[in-house]
């Protein structure tokens, strides 16, 4: 469950994914706007370092997850192949190319604001990572990151209404990983901004519909993403009174809707969209989990979200090695951030 540390079987499974899918280029779904014949390229040549496992983000975070890894268990023998693969993918050049991407008008727009969200939580982790290697991936890596952060600082004071979904534009879960490597790097311009965001946008919420979720394809909860990014944003007692404005049948199990804490049952694993919903289990349980640790010792909704987050992870890591690309392209990475509490208050 959260917080207990990865053992060497998981940490050669989970990594032996992204090993065999971070170089494989088809299949693949390109989200790239085409403005003319020149457009017509394959994923390689238009991303020479995040071309595989099915699309960009999902390469970005299955890169995040193999540094992730060898981060936090670095004498696990699978680490070495690890390093060895991060090296041939985090080249300067190739970097450079992926940040150059993004300057074409078309392209501004390119995976905004999910896969942004995880090049910043990439450089979150390497910049934090006393290794040698690391410090030269994440220099490598710094033009993306500027690009990306140059584009978020553009688009939220244009974004009137923030994003609330399921799925990959969901702007609470953007937030939160963004405000994290704000705070990591000291670009205090950027914590404002989205502190700012939040407050105007989110702190007035109020009885969150958590009973019409999920949606039949979600792999993200718009209610919990929010919660988990409010507790960032407020301090630990104005959190919690927040959060019962917000949700305030959380500490009824009988009154709030039963989808909101149990986990959701995958009908076909074969199947790319309702797969979604074994990815929902597990960013349920790390938002959740956020929640729990921002909430205070003896605060009712206390043993609630403790069993619903032990619940949604069970259900989740059941689906992450089902043998099937569609969800064992991704699965792991979302299975790492909550094994392994990223983002989680202390």
């Amino acid at each position: 469950m959260p917080g207990n540390r990865l053992t060497d079987e998981q940490v050669a499974a989970f990594a032996r994914l992204a090993i065999q899918g971070i170089p494989r280029e088809f299949p693949n779904k390109p989200s790239n706007v085409m403005t003319g014949i020149e457009s017509v390229l394959r994923p390689r040549q238009m991303h020479p370092v995040f071309y595989g496992s099915f699309d960009w983000h999902s390469s970005v975070h299955g890169h995040w997850m193999l540094v992730r890894l060898a981060k936090t268990s670095p004498d696990v023998p699978v680490i070495e192949e690890v390093r060895e693969l991060l090296h041939q993918q985090f080249r300067a050049s190739d970097l450079a190319a992926e940040a150059a991407y993004f300057e074409k008008p078309s392209n501004k727009s390119f995976e905004r604001m999910y896969g942004w969200a995880w090049v910043l939580r990439l450089a979150t982790e390497l910049r934090t990572w006393d290794d040698a290697d690391a410090r030269g991936w994440a220099a490598n890596l710094k033009p993306l990151e500027q690009q990306i952060v140059s584009l978020t600082k553009d688009y939220l004071p244009r974004l009137t209404y923030p994003i609330r979904t399921g799925v990959h534009p969901d702007t609470a879960f953007a937030l939160g990983q963004t405000l994290d490597y704000a705070r990591t790097v000291g670009d205090t311009d950027l914590e404002a901004m989205v502190v700012g965001y939040c407050r105007e946008k989110y702190l007035a919420d109020l009885d969150y519909p958590l009973r019409y979720e999920p949606s039949g394809e979600d792999f993200f909860s718009a209610g919990w993403n929010e919660a988990d990014l409010m507790r960032r944003v407020l301090p630990a007692e104005k959190f919690a009174e927040w959060l019962t404005d917000f949700l305030p049948r959380l500490p009824d199990e009988k009154s709030l809707a039963a989808n909101a804490l149990v986990p959701a049952v995958v009908s076909d694993v074969t199947d790319p969209k309702l797969v979604h919903l074994a990815g929902l289990n597990l960013s349920r349980a790390w938002a959740q989990n956020g929640v729990l640790a921002a909430l205070p010792d003896g605060d009712p909704r206390r043993p609630l979200l403790k069993r619903s987050v032990a619940a949604q992870a069970r259900a989740g890591l059941d689906y992450v090695f089902s043998g099937h690309y569609e969800g064992e392209h991704w699965l792991a990475t979302f299975a790492v951030y909550l094994l392994t509490q990223v983002g989680a208050p202390h």
